[in-house]
């Protein structure tokens, strides 16, 4: 047989070999028996819990342990809707089940476990999902956002090992990305918190647990947005919503939204978008006319599911030389992108990745919620609707049908 048909197979084998390992560790860590309630109980709360994919979210009574070496145990004021929690419920996102949903959140500590230093019991913090140890390589680059305690985000149980949440039988819960803001309370690693202001309101400090943090740095941080550039942000809820801030606020001339639903177009408007349009086919024709046929600077992709055909749409959206940042979570096993790359090499440009704005999060929540203090950066008004816990599945509703661009739980 030719050699020229045989070659691309043997070399695929590897990569299907590790998708084949992933899917094997997935399932195992989905089918691990379950470890009994061992430690003793320091209080009950509420929860809501996801138990098999596509389930809708449970809300149920949950026992929490007393928080171990390094951690806070935290009353939970407010916490944000994220399309990931979605992921994580459909099955595109592999997750340790059962668990307790939620990584965008806002609470007050109530306790200390052993050896905290830094916080104290009344203290706020915005919640981080990527934590951040101070100490590895990446943290003391300034990298804090590719610490290697995130290697730990998808396992089983706490950053520390072991578990401190467990539903009313005694079975352990995974809390989502070690934080579980979908919780009345949650016990945290102090890694992932991010002491703040106690006059914040709780709302907007959740939101830059995730979102605003990301989509606010895939702009100013990943696609470095100058002043007087063209700007394509595709997908307008949360994530695109900061983004379009970003890029406003970095001085770009020509915003441009592209989302299917009318609603988030119209109301990426008040957020500083210049212009809109609903799909990025439409977007090109309009992007050509207003740059003379250059194209954008940068597109920054931020859809509710990234997929493999939205690269090259972005690819021809953008000038030579421009970037393209990808920072919507794609399913964990796609492995097949359209991407012309002769292009993308002849014409000098660029497709990056981007986690948490790709910034460290000890500095930059602080500091976008000092700029929203300040009046620069809107976070009230990305906040759609409110919700109380036992209403998770309604609100996860509203945003699946374009009716939000961030939906926050808040408790008591």
């Amino acid at each position: 047989m030719d050699e020229t048909v045989e070659a691309p197979k043997r070399a695929a084998r590897p990569v299907g070999l590790l998708l084949v390992a992933l899917r094997w560790y997935v399932l195992c860590v989905r089918r691990r028996d379950a470890n009994t309630l061992t430690e003793g109980v320091v209080m009950k709360s509420r929860a809501a819990v996801l138990r098999e994919v596509g389930a809708d979210w449970s809300v149920e009574e949950i026992e929490i342990t007393d928080p171990q070496e390094g951690e806070i145990l935290v009353k939970t004021l407010a916490a944000g809707m994220c399309h990931s929690d979605e992921h994580a419920h459909d099955g595109t996102m592999p997750v340790p089940l059962p668990l307790i949903g939620g990584h965008e959140g806002a609470g007050e500590v109530i306790a200390l476990g052993p050896g905290v230093t830094g916080f104290e019991v009344g203290d706020h913090i915005s919640c981080s999902f990527i934590p951040s140890c101070g100490k590895c390589r990446w943290c003391a680059s300034g990298q804090q956002n590719l610490c290697d305690l995130g290697m730990h985000l998808m396992a089983p149980g706490m950053i520390g090992g072991g578990f401190r949440h467990y539903d009313a039988d005694g079975n352990p819960l995974t809390p989502l990305l070690k934080l579980g803001t979908f919780a009345e309370h949650m016990v945290l690693s102090v890694d992932s918190a991010i002491k703040i202001q106690k006059d914040v309101p709780a709302g907007p400090a959740a939101l830059v647990s995730c979102g605003v943090t990301t989509g606010f740095g895939s702009a100013v941080n990943r696609a470095g947005v100058r002043a007087g550039d063209t700007v394509v942000i595709v997908g307008c809820g949360g994530l695109g919503t900061a983004a379009i801030q970003g890029a406003k606020i970095a001085g770009a001339k020509n915003v441009v939204a592209v989302d299917p639903s009318e609603f988030k177009r119209e109301s990426a408007q008040q957020f500083g978008a210049t212009h809109s349009a609903p799909s990025m086919a439409e977007a090109m024709e309009m992007v050509g006319a207003m740059t003379e046929g250059v194209m954008a600077d940068s597109v920054i992709l931020t859809p509710s599911v990234l997929t493999g055909d939205l690269i090259a749409p972005a690819q021809f959206l953008t000038r030579k030389g421009g970037t393209i940042v990808a920072t919507a979570v794609a399913p964990a096993m796609q492995m097949d992108v359209q991407l012309n790359l002769f292009e993308l090499a002849m014409m000098n440009k660029e497709l990056k990745g981007c986690l948490f704005g790709s910034t460290s999060p000890r500095s930059e929540i602080p500091h976008l919620l000092s700029m929203y203090q300040a009046g620069q950066l809107k976070l009230d008004e990305m906040i759609t609707s409110t919700y109380t816990l036992d209403q998770v599945n309604e609100g996860y509703a509203d945003m699946m049908d374009n009716k939000n661009i961030r939906g926050v739980i808040v408790f008591d």
